[in-house]
């Protein structure tokens, strides 16, 4: 069991607040250059406050952050931007100050910003005027309910299924009966870490550390069996007699009780289990061994994964183990690598000895694609889709090796796991993406540098799973969270010194550095840079100087030729439920294809987008349903980018240095 989807370390993204919230306020406001604003009460204050204006950037101040809404503008798209909505794209606040060049103003087609401020609570703005001298703009603060005297009473922003996280609002969203829960909040419980998990041997407690959870649903009242509770979590199983359908959740502690939460039982949802990243919990079955990156699954080898979320389970019961472990009359099919495992290779489907724990015992199939991150998909009943975790496989087990990212097992658990790693990353690429002004698209050549030390325990796939092997796809499904669980990782630039590179058979460009963000190097290339048939670009840097620094080295990307997106008007509209396919011709052989695809629903704040590799020479890719099933119902867009096979560098100062060229083409997708 475990506390969350990444054992390491990861900002759990993931939300659902009541939408009436209280204390809102809305209002205009007007700043000159040098002036602050205080959305918590909405005024301008001349020092402190969430915001100041520069005249050609907006600023944070103290802890509140900000950014812009990709894709959403004028009073329409404001109008429809509420709490939940607000909250949910707290993915793109940042510390970082916003360019007013990047803005647009007025109450037609004015840029809209979301603020998160110094008081925790989220601000919507929409840009009605904008000089070199003063920035306008309609705004709206969602205040968080306080409370008077007397105890404080726990919030909970949400439960989720333990193992897969999915936010509410999402297709394969809520909870099962019979499943391991986590519920997110704050003051929920004297304890403020998990010192140990309650032993279902002796019964799970229904109140601990002061809390008690009740759920209600179909005229009764449930008190779940509780594995731990802190304050900012508490962990259960939801019991088996709670109906499906829509259920309320209070947290009661200290005499206080949280408002009603309202969420959706379901009647099953599995969850993978994961660890260092997104790595799922595979057994060996005979021998009980581990599936890792230094020991990858084979085709016929029968293995265990670890779940919950099959659905009701009677026979057992919620709060003590049991010593028969049986099956549970849930439908299944299993995908590995996009290859579906047989009826017939699926031997068990049931419980574990541990209330609210689920394994699936089945063996695993031929033909998939080898890889270090090989997408293990699950979908029970009628069509849920389970979160989308990775095994490593190789036909012959081992240790992986994985052709698109050009890395192996081996290095992989080098680094995965350490508390300080530096890297480096460097990048040219093509992109031709929808203009943002109105219709047509808009092409720009970059090259990119990025160098950072990450102190924190550190896995090679980072806070996201969108790492996938050729010939699978992969899915994020993400609501942003307030941060009832945050982030062990800290993130440092390193001063690289002089960053050039070299396009082919021209002269060398200066990367330019990013004041507000150190460590990351960008420039916008000449319209010819980047030959029609590809090219070497070197990549040179002299090295920094000090304590976070990298030495000076070199990088090669080996630039490509472009291919030609057939299909592209086949992605303006998806029909989730039925997949999608992309088209290509072109594309220097040898390189790989990346086609990711991206929804926005207005009305929940799910974002959702998934990520799938082939190679060039394939000339076609298909999304399965149950990928496009998982993505929210909404706006977005639909990519396809020709890559060069990620190479790795080396340079003093750094664990892993990884190079690689891209042509990128975008188009808006709506998804239905």
């Amino acid at each position: 069991m475990k506390k969350t989807s990444l054992a390491s370390a990861a900002t759990v993204l993931a939300l659902v607040f009541p939408l009436a919230a209280l204390g809102d306020i809305s209002g205009t406001g007007t700043l000159s250059a040098g002036g602050n604003f205080n959305f918590d009460n909405g005024t301008n204050v001349s020092s402190g406050g969430d915001i100041s204006f520069t005249g050609s950037n907006i600023t944070f101040v103290g802890s509140a952050k900000g950014g812009a809404f990709p894709g959403l503008t004028g009073s329409t798209d404001y109008a429809s931007v509420n709490s939940a909505v607000a909250q949910a794209a707290g993915g793109i606040v940042t510390a970082t100050p916003i360019p007013t060049s990047g803005l647009s103003a007025g109450s037609a087609s004015g840029s809209i910003l979301i603020i998160k401020t110094n008081g925790g609570n989220y601000a919507k703005a929409l840009v009605t005027a904008l000089s070199s001298t003063s920035i306008s703009f309609q705004y709206t603060t969602y205040e968080s309910a306080t409370t008077g005297g007397g105890p404080a009473v726990p919030t909970v922003t949400d439960i989720l299924n333990n193992s897969s996280l999915i936010p509410n609002g999402f297709p394969n969203s809520g909870v099962a009966p019979s499943t391991l829960f986590v519920i997110h909040g704050t003051g929920m419980a004297s304890a403020t870490t998990v010192t140990s998990l309650q032993n279902p041997s002796t019964g799970l407690p229904t109140t601990l550390n002061g809390a008690t959870v009740s759920i209600s649903a179909g005229g009764k009242t449930y008190n779940p069996g509780l594995y731990y509770a802190e304050a900012t979590q508490i962990a259960g199983v939801l019991p088996a007699a709670v109906p499906v359908g829509s259920a309320t959740l209070t947290v009661s502690y200290n005499g206080g009780t949280s408002t009603p939460l309202t969420f959706q039982v379901v009647q099953s949802a599995y969850g993978i289990d994961t660890y260092d990243g997104n790595l799922a919990v595979l057994q060996d079955a005979l021998s009980a061994q581990l599936i890792s990156y230094t020991s990858s699954g084979k085709a016929n080898q029968i293995v265990l994964v670890w779940g919950t979320g099959l659905g009701a389970d009677p026979s057992d019961s919620d709060t003590t183990q049991t010593g028969s472990p049986h099956t549970i009359n849930t439908p299944v099919q299993i995908y590995v690598g996009g290859v579906q495992v047989p009826a017939s290779s699926i031997a068990y489907v049931g419980a574990s000895v541990y209330p609210g724990v689920h394994i699936i015992q089945f063996t695993l199939p031929a033909g998939v694609p080898n890889g270090c991150f090989v997408p293990l998909a699950i979908i029970t009943g009628t069509g849920t889709v389970s979160n989308i975790a990775t095994i490593p496989y190789m036909d012959g087990g081992g240790v992986c090796s994985d052709s698109y990212y050009g890395i192996s097992g081996g290095t992989i658990s080098t680094i995965s796991g350490s508390t300080n790693t530096s890297e480096g990353f460097v990048a040219v690429e093509q992109l031709t993406l929808p203009s943002v002004t109105g219709s047509g698209t808009t092409t720009q050549d970059i090259a990119t540098a990025s160098f950072e030390q990450i102190s924190g325990t550190y896995s090679f796939t980072g806070s996201s799973s969108s790492e996938v092997s050729i010939g699978g796809c992969i899915v994020d499904e993400l609501i942003t969270s307030t941060g009832s669980v945050t982030s062990t990782l800290t993130e440092t630039g390193l001063n690289a010194g002089t960053v050039t590179v070299t396009p082919p058979g021209a002269s060398p460009i200066t990367l330019q550095g990013i004041a507000e963000v150190p460590g990351i190097y960008d420039a916008s290339l000449p319209a010819n840079a980047i030959p029609s048939a590809g090219g070497t670009f070197v990549f040179n840097w002299t090295g920094g100087s000090g304590a976070n620094s990298v030495g000076a080295g070199s990088a090669s990307v080996n630039f490509i030729s472009p291919l030609t997106w057939t299909n592209q008007s086949a992605s303006a509209t998806v029909t989730r439920s039925a997949g999608q396919t992309y088209n290509w011709t072109g594309g220097t052989p040898g390189t790989f294809v990346v086609v990711t695809g991206n929804a926005f629903s207005l009305s929940t704040g799910a974002t959702g987008g998934y990520t799938c590799i082939a190679s060039a020479s394939a000339g076609t890719i298909t999304v399965p349903a149950y990928i496009t099933a998982s993505l929210p119902a909404g706006s977005g867009s639909s990519t396809i980018e020709n890559s060069s096979a990620i190479s790795t560098f080396t340079a003093s100062g750094l664990n892993v240095g990884i190079a690689f060229g891209g042509v990128v083409v975008s188009v808006n997708t709506t998804w239905q």
